[in-house]
C-alpha cells in the first residue's frame, strides 16, 4: 500500500512542479530587452517624459513592459567616464537593442558593441561623427533619427537679431567635451554673422564657472548677445544656464524649448519628444527582425519656435508683432 501511496504523491507533486514551472519559463519566454543609456540626470522631468513617449510607442505597437518587454534604463548625465562605464554594462547584459540618447552615448556604446543594434533619437552629424556610412544606407548596427542641422546657426542669429536689433556681438557656447562636434554648428554660425552685421565668438567652456565668466564678458561689453549650442553638459544645465542670462541681463537663444520653459527668452530647433515618439517604430521593426542597416537615418520633421515673454518684458524688450503669428507658444 505504501508504495502506490508514495507514488500518487510523487505524481501529484511533479504534476504541481510541472504545471508552474511552464508558466514561469513562459513568462520569461518572448520577453525581450531593451537598453537605454541617457546622457542626462535620473531626476530631469523632459527626458523622462521624452522616455514615456518612447514607451507609450512600443505599448501601441503591442510591446508591454512586464509581458513582452524588458527596459534598463542608466541614467549616466554627461559625466563621460560614467557614459562610458555604463555603455559597458549595457553592452555586456546582451540585450536586443539599446537606444542611446546622445552623439556622446552613441560613441561610447560603439566602443562596446559592432553587433548589438542601437538607435538614437537626437544625434548630431552621425555621418561626420563616424556612426553611419550614409543616412540612406547606415551599414553597420547604428541608425534613428538627427537632430536639427548645422545651417540652423544661422537662423538663430537672425532670431536673435530680430528680436534684439542692438545685439552686434554674439558668443556661440558650446563644451567640446561633449560635444566634439561642435564644428558643425560653429562654422555655419561664422559664416552667417558678417551678413548680419555680427561678431562671431566662439565659446567653449568646460563648467559652470567659465559659463559664468562667458555671459559677464557679453554683459559688460556693448551690444552682447548669446547663443548655446545643443549638447548634453548644456542641456543638462539649462536651468543654470537660463538664470545665468537673465542675471546678467545677456539676451540670449537656445536650440530646444525646455530652455525656454526654464525661463530662457527664445528657443527654436526640433522637437526631441516627437523623435523619441518615432523612434518606437524603429524599435519596433528591429525587435522583429529588420537589421539597423536596412533602416534610413531620418531627420526631425517638427520644429517649435518659442518665446518667453515674461523673459523679454524683464531685459526691457518689445515681441515685434511678428513674433506673435510665427511663434508656436508664447510663454506670458
Amino acid at each position: 500500500m505504501k508504495a502506490p501511496m508514495h507514488r500518487r504523491s510523487f505524481l501529484t507533486l511533479l504534476g504541481a512542479s510541472a504545471s508552474a514551472w511552464p508558466l514561469a519559463a513562459r513568462a520569461q519566454q518572448g520577453v525581450r530587452r531593451i537598453g537605454v543609456l541617457m546622457a542626462y540626470a535620473e531626476d530631469d522631468r523632459d527626458y523622462q517624459g521624452f522616455l514615456a513617449g518612447f514607451r507609450e510607442g512600443l505599448q501601441k505597437l503591442g510591446w508591454t513592459e512586464g509581458r513582452n518587454l524588458r527596459i534598463d534604463t542608466r541614467w549616466a548625465t554627461a559625466e563621460l567616464d560614467l557614459i562610458q562605464r555604463y555603455a559597458r554594462e549595457l553592452a555586456s547584459s546582451q540585450p536586443e537593442l539599446i537606444l542611446s540618447s546622445s552623439t556622446t552615448t552613441t560613441a561610447a556604446l560603439l566602443q562596446e558593441t559592432r553587433t548589438i543594434p542601437i538607435i538614437f533619437p537626437a544625434v548630431i552629424d552621425p555621418i561626420g561623427s563616424g556612426f553611419v556610412a550614409s543616412l540612406a544606407q547606415p551599414g553597420g548596427n547604428v541608425t534613428g533619427f538627427i537632430n536639427m542641422e548645422g545651417s540652423i546657426a544661422g537662423k538663430w542669429i537672425e532670431l536673435l537679431k530680430e528680436l534684439v536689433p542692438r545685439v552686434t556681438r554674439i558668443a556661440f557656447v558650446f563644451n567640446p567635451v561633449t560635444a566634439p562636434y561642435f564644428e558643425y554648428y560653429l562654422s555655419p554660425f561664422k559664416n552667417a554673422a558678417p551678413s548680419l552685421s555680427v561678431e562671431a565668438i566662439a565659446a567653449p567652456v568646460h563648467n559652470l564657472t567659465e559659463l559664468e565668466s562667458i555671459i559677464a564678458a557679453q554683459a559688460r561689453e556693448p551690444q552682447g548677445g548669446l547663443i548655446v549650442m545643443p549638447d548634453p553638459f548644456l542641456n543638462g544645465h539649462r536651468a543654470e544656464i537660463t538664470s545665468l542670462a537673465a542675471r546678467y541681463r545677456v539676451p540670449a537663444v537656445y536650440p530646444l524649448r525646455y530652455y525656454a520653459d526654464s525661463g530662457g527668452l527664445l528657443s527654436y530647433g526640433n522637437d526631441v519628444g516627437d523623435n523619441y515618439r518615432r523612434l518606437a517604430i524603429y524599435a519596433d521593426r528591429i525587435l522583429k527582425g529588420i537589421k539597423p542597416s536596412e533602416l534610413p537615418v531620418q531627420g526631425p520633421v517638427k520644429f517649435e519656435l518659442v518665446v518667453n515673454a515674461k523673459s523679454a518684458k524683464a531685459l526691457g524688450l518689445e515681441l515685434p508683432p511678428s513674433f506673435y503669428w510665427r511663434a508656436d507658444e508664447i510663454i506670458e
